[in-house]
């Protein structure tokens, strides 16, 4: 089988498939591959080995997460299994699910709410289960033979027998989808690529984490199904002990690169192994737990699993105090926007809590910072509103631009603030901001990622030559026209505050706005620091320097520049030795004690 066309043909993107072997490349430099070794156990790419360790009775229950290739996963193990001596029956749990027309119209009110052309939903609050019909569900019973069943959902049929679940990163989902290689759960065929992704975060997702977090105590056999025709596996004592050992020490998230109509070059010159054949880099998922996954490593051999089962497993030990208002939802994000030689992000605004919870299903809104990482002399930061600026002027300049296609004088409405490097601009809900120009931007942020009111984008379209989405109406019922004139310097720009100083360190708050619930402070140091979580989780990057080494419970491990490193609630201890010469500068963000 030739496995490099097999996946060419199933993805559509220029970023290369997680290599089943861990590169070895230069550890002086930011890794795309970050992974933590198990403690136990093995990862094995051979699933004939997998299937040889089952028991020799019984029935096989083969669950997944949407996304997965289904038809090539079974007629992989076919193959595989043929050479037994067993007769295996096969049945698909497909066969259970409600007709497609049932299943959209229970699904109907959350995709339109607003009209089937709007980008935003409302989160399905539903299970798994409801869309399956529970008489077909009954009627899907072993055989005298061995049997298996198979596909999304398949544990629901109630059998009993050794439980196999596949699992599939989340941008490898989006991948599969704009190649038309996937369907949404009881879809009998793929969607435009931008529709699919609509209905993966409002319906199906929800309902697959909410399955899956049922099974994880569960699983007999872990499976990493990306690579369609390779299966990298562990048993499930050894993926709940890596959740286990991951819960108890630093480490990092697979980032994720996505170029973009205002996309940059900062991330192409300064991460080396990011592949080529793309315009730009827009953005990098550094920590957006719902869309990141993880990887643990054996000798070499590499396995992804989504992030969000770290927090099924042990969400008390990773955020500590902070578990007990967000649950298994983590709720800091940390990723990249570049506009180096690019463009300017659109100008936006996100949701108010209340808009955010009412409209969309949302736990929490979209309460952002821009903390300036590196920049060019003419960069700068669209926030808030001119003095002579007013509501009435704004909208109807907005909406003349939008139905003539005519560029807009934003500038007369919004106020471009010069950005210098370590800048730290606060962007709490309903504030109307953008990126400009020549920025590399750490964004620090609540975790919801995708309730951006564009309101004006430079009359641009996106990459593919399609129009973007404007929401003008939305952002209008959201944007606080009281952040203005002299009350952006004072409200919206962090003023640091030095809470210790010694010979070797400055040790700085930067205060965020009263509204986020999260804060930020920043070490400037040499030689080792010690911290200590006190029950918070923190979320790190050395944002000047080269290297450091944190040392934790016992282990210790090298982090480069720009590296996102989270640090959980259970770690207690830890130190932070910087490498390099002179000073290094870090920021370190976690939830706010007055928020719990």
């Amino acid at each position: 089988m030739d496995t490099e066309n097999l996946n060419e043909e199933a993805r559509k993107t220029e970023q290369e498939l997680l290599p089943l072997i861990k590169p070895v490349g230069n550890t002086n430099q930011y890794d795309i591959y970050p992974t933590r070794k198990i403690s136990q156990g093995h990862i094995s790419h051979d699933l004939e080995a997998l299937f040889s360790g089952i028991p020799v009775t019984g029935n096989l229950i083969i669950d997944g997460y949407g996304g997965v290739d289904w038809e090539a996963f079974v007629a992989h193990s076919k193959l595989i299994l043929a050479h037994t001596t067993t007769d295996w029956n096969w049945v698909n749990v497909a066969d259970a699910l409600k007709p497609e027309a049932e299943i959209e119209a229970m699904i109907h009110p959350y995709l339109n709410s607003e009209g089937p052309d709007s980008i935003f939903g409302k989160a399905f609050t539903g299970e798994l289960a409801d869309f399956f019909e529970p008489a077909k569900l009954a009627l899907l019973q072993p055989s005298t033979k061995r049997n298996i069943i198979f596909g999304t959902g398949a544990s629901l049929a109630g059998w009993e027998g050794t439980l196999i679940y596949l699992d599939i990163p989340k941008n490898e989902i989006q991948f599969r989808s704009r190649a038309e290689r996937v369907r949404n759960i009881g879809a009998r065929a793929a969607e435009d690529a931008k529709a699919q992704y609509k209905r993966f975060y409002f319906i199906d997702w929800p309902v697959l984490n909410r399955h899956k977090s049922a099974l994880l105590s569960r699983i007999d056999y872990f499976i990493d199904a990306q690579h369609s025709a390779v299966y990298p596996w562990c048993s499930g004592d050894t993926f709940r002990t890596a959740l286990q050992d991951l819960s108890e020490h630093p480490f990092r998230a697979r980032p994720w690169f996505e170029p973009g109509i205002w996309g940059g070059s900062w991330m192409m010159d300064h991460i080396p192994d990011l592949p080529g054949g793309v315009p730009n880099y827009a953005w990098s998922f550094e920590l957006i737990s719902p869309e990141n996954g993880i990887l643990i490593e054996d000798q070499g051999r590499m396995l992804e699993f989504s992030f969000d089962w770290l927090m099924f497993a042990h969400s008390s030990k990773v955020l500590g105090k902070a578990a007990a208002r967000f649950g298994t939802y983590f709720p800091i994000r940390f990723d990249f926007l570049d506009t180096f030689d690019g463009d300017h992000l659109s100008i936006q605004c996100h949701p108010a809590l209340t808009y955010a919870q009412e409209n969309f299903g949302e736990q929490i809104t979209q309460d952002e910072t821009y903390y300036i990482l590196d920049q060019k002399e003419d960069a700068g930061v669209y926030i808030g509103f001119t003095a002579d600026s007013d509501p009435v002027s704004f909208e109807k300049d907005l909406r003349s631009s939008y139905e003539n296609g005519t560029e807009l004088d934003i500038e007369q409405h919004v106020q471009l603030i010069p950005a210098k490097k370590h800048d730290f601009f606060l962007i709490p809900n309903r504030t109307v901001h953008s990126a400009g120009i020549n920025n590399l931007v750490l964004e620090i942020s609540s975790t919801p990622y995708i309730f951006t009111f564009k309101l004006y984008d430079w009359v641009r379209k996106d990459l593919n030559g399609m129009p973007r989405p404007i929401n003008i109406d939305h952002g209008m019922k959201n944007i606080d026209f009281s952040r203005t004139g002299d009350k952006v310097q004072q409200e919206l720009i962090s003023k640091p505050v030095l809470l210790e100083e010694t010979a070797t360190l400055q040790h700085w708050h930067l205060p965020t706005h009263e509204e986020h619930f999260y804060d930020v402070e920043r070490y400037e140091w040499e030689g080792t620091i010690q911290l200590e979580t006190k029950q918070h989780c923190h979320i790190l990057m050395l944002v000047e320097g080269s290297q450091v080494e944190i040392t934790a419970n016992g282990e210790s491990a090298i982090y480069n520049y720009a590296e996102t490193i989270v640090v959980p609630a259970a770690v207690n201890n830890y130190t932070i030795t910087y490498l390099g010469a002179g000073k290094g500068k870090l920021v370190k963000a976690f939830v706010k004690d007055s928020s719990l």
